[in-house]
């Protein structure tokens, strides 16, 4: 099985996977981390790394390129990033988009950072803005299309602990039987 968790900063991807991988024993493998880890290795911020990542669309294209061959390749595994799903393409069996509101992410991201508030906002808007023109620009898609979730899900309706419960439960209730069909991945441009 592959399941895609996918959405922007802060919404509460990393501590759902952990307790999805768990629930259907998938190897979890993190977009982010990687991301940051590559951040790390030069001594810059998520957010430096984004803006080296405008002038050097190499970073991103390995990324993408690790990321999709996980998907493609490998059985068993819960693929977390910003593109998991549109990666995974029709590969994926299930894809999952976790979202909240902007503030309520900021301060999410406050907290984890030990920074302000104000600034998480500030950082996580200009993050958004330029990932999303570059996956526009590298790969033709659109981040703001959900179209191809089978699940969409506002993490701040519900407590931490119940997302992960909300989640397993869609999937362990899904019966091929009754599928009649999920939405393709389209007019993606996979230019690594």
């Amino acid at each position: 099985m592959l399941v895609t968790v996918s959405g922007p900063p802060g919404a509460g991807k990393s501590t759902t996977v952990a307790a999805l991988a768990d629930a259907f024993d998938l190897e979890h493998v993190s977009g982010g981390d990687i991301f940051r880890e590559l951040a790390d290795e030069r001594g810059l911020s998520a957010v430096e790394f984004n803006r080296l990542a405008e002038e050097d669309d190499q970073i991103d294209r390995d990324l993408d390129r690790r990321l999709r061959t996980v998907a493609l390749e490998r059985d068993e595994v819960l693929l977390e990033s910003r593109l998991a799903g549109w990666l995974a393409g029709d590969a994926a069996d299930f894809r999952l988009w976790l979202d909240a509101p902007i503030e309520v992410r900021a301060a999410r991201i406050a907290d984890r950072e030990d920074k302000s508030a104000e600034t998480a906002l500030a950082e996580t808007r200009e993050r958004e803005e330029s990932e999303a023109l570059r996956y526009r620009e590298y790969y033709g898609i659109d981040i703001a299309d959900l179209s191809i979730y089978d699940i969409a899900l506002n993490t701040a309706r519900w407590a931490e602990s119940e997302v992960p419960d909300i989640l397993t439960a869609a999937v362990e209730a899904y019966d091929p039987a009754g599928d009649e069909g999920k939405y393709p991945v389209d007019g993606v441009s996979y230019d690594f």
